[in-house]
């Protein structure tokens, strides 16, 4: 009886907002237990809650920042306008860049360049999911070692948790949309044309990989910059939880 009358204190305690929070401040109570008399510890109780406001403000950060990422990166010229995300032609085909742009494929080059960024856009839209996954799955050891790590400590935890799952989803995406855009055959031309130039080596180069590879790299970059801002920036904070949780 006693705790059916604490969880009435704290039902009436709760704001209309926060109703969706209380299922998360039930599962804190239900594993503090109850002593023999069968009365709940007060320190404990507030301790449990406090802890639970803290996981739920830093959650909503999460959702908040991967949204915004995932925004910023799938839409047109996501990548290609980003100048610190922008997928270039690679190191190792630097020498074919510049003996095609020296004959006059240029505009070529270019295109090629804007094809593989549109693969990269066009895969972004699939992390929104498994970054939900990886927030869902965070245990109060995640949260708080995120909210007490460095700038980019939760990018650096979507890195490790999600990197794999990223890959996988991302791969069959760029290999479908770089074919649709002509990317493997405008490739594959490239190549051709520079093979035909005298003098020059060729090199073996798998593209899919490193388009993927690039597309991870970008999302994670734009990931870290959500992340700073919402940790320094109030006006990042659009929620009055944000702005509770991150203003200590």
């Amino acid at each position: 009886m006693v705790f059916k009358g604490l969880v009435c204190v704290v039902l009436l305690c709760v704001s209309a907002p926060a109703w969706a929070q209380f299922g998360d401040i039930l599962g804190g109570l239900k594993d503090l237990g109850l002593t023999q008399e069968g009365n709940l510890n007060k320190e404990k109780i507030i301790s449990s809650l406090s802890k639970n406001k803290i996981a739920l403000g830093l959650k909503e950060a999460l959702q908040v920042g991967t949204q915004n990422t995932v925004n910023l990166t799938g839409k047109l010229n996501g990548f290609l306008e980003n100048e610190a995300i922008k997928i270039l032609m690679p190191q190792q085909l630097q020498s074919l860049d510049q003996a095609l742009r020296l004959v006059g494929y240029g505009p070529q080059v270019d295109d090629f360049v804007t094809k593989m960024n549109r693969a990269a856009e066009q895969a972004a839209p699939l992390a929104q999911p498994i970054f939900q996954d990886a927030i869902k799955s965070m245990s109060f050891a995640d949260v708080n070692n995120i909210l007490h790590g460095g700038d980019t400590a939760a990018t650096d935890y979507f890195q490790a948790k999600t990197s794999k799952q990223l890959e996988a989803a991302f791969r069959p995406v760029v290999e479908k949309t770089m074919n649709q855009v002509g990317v493997v055959a405008q490739y594959k031309e490239l190549v051709g044309r520079y093979q035909a130039i005298p003098f020059v080596k060729t090199h073996t180069f798998y593209l899919d990989h490193y388009v993927v590879d690039k597309s991870l790299n970008g999302l994670f970059t734009v990931l870290s910059e959500e992340e700073r801002k919402i940790r320094t920036d109030p006006t990042a904070q659009v929620t009055d939880l944000l702005k509770e949780v991150f203003s200590k």
